[in-house]
């Protein structure tokens, strides 16, 4: 082994770029030698501030942190940071576990839209009541629907994941379908648990007209004209205007045709 070690040479081993090892001269941590020709030289014990630099490094310390506990090595602060090290890991270890069950949901949740089998048939559901955040906006044309999307999450400070969610919806404008206009929309929202304590609106329990289809959503007009039907058909009289669930849409395929959407109005019986 040789006694010194040029930057390239330290770069090349640990990965740290130049510019890091010279950030670390500046703070004070390494203390290289230079040649006759100026250039740093690290030697052993340099080596060593490096090995525990990347190691603390990796687990998030600071360099404020780092350069602390070099500075005054004992057994009482080595056992001091290797305990701070064991409760980052361990924390580590609960953000990955709860990282590993949110992803599993979403796939459940993927999977279960999948298996639906009852497209076009209006059904007659009581729903219980569900909470949900909203973001109020005149929604024209799907772009703005993304958009919208993500301010949402962005206000509630990313309460929800938007891969493989299939509780995101969104209120059809009441205004624009008198006008016959049916890809108007007048907000966008996402049904949350029912634990959750930070909600804007509340999905009233009640019956439900609903309706599931596959593919593009340019019949809407077309889907919505037949639950009008239904519920004329059957004695009830709509007690709020539609909205839309995407239990697959643009987010999960770009394939229109597997998009899977439903419709609900809520009713009453006349």
């Amino acid at each position: 082994m040789k006694d010194y070690y040029k930057i390239g040479e330290i770069s090349k081993i640990y990965g740290f770029s130049k510019d890091s090892l010279m950030y670390y001269e500046d703070l004070g941590i390494l203390k290289p030698d230079r040649d006759t020709n100026g250039y740093r030289m690290y030697s052993i014990q340099d080596l060593y501030r490096l090995n525990l630099i990347k190691e603390l490094r990796t687990l998030g310390f600071s360099m404020k942190k780092i350069k602390e506990y070099l500075e005054n090595r004992n057994l009482r602060t080595t056992e001091g940071i290797l305990n701070e090290e064991l409760i980052l890991t361990e924390t580590k270890i609960k953000e990955l576990n709860f990282q590993r069950s949110n992803i599993i949901n979403r796939l459940s949740a993927i999977a279960e839209s999948k298996e639906i089998t009852n497209f076009e048939n209006i059904e007659l559901k009581y729903i219980e009541k569900r909470k949900a955040i909203e973001l109020n906006a005149n929604i024209t044309r799907d772009e703005e629907f993304d958009f919208c999307v993500q301010r949402l999450q962005n206000e509630y400070e990313g309460r929800f994941d938007i891969l493989g969610n299939n509780n995101i919806g969104s209120f059809f404008s009441e205004e624009a379908l008198k006008k016959g206009l049916n890809n108007v929309f007048k907000s966008v929202f996402c049904l949350i648990d029912d634990d959750e304590e930070t909600y804007n609106i509340t999905l009233e329990e009640g019956y439900y007209v609903t309706f599931i289809y596959k593919g593009d959503y340019i019949y809407n007009h077309e889907h919505l004209k037949k639950l009008e039907e239904y519920i004329k058909e059957n004695n009830l009289e709509a007690v709020g205007g539609p909205l839309e669930i995407y239990k697959i849409d643009i987010h999960e395929t770009g394939n229109p045709e597997e998009f899977v959407t439903e419709i609900q109005i809520p009713v009453k019986k006349i």
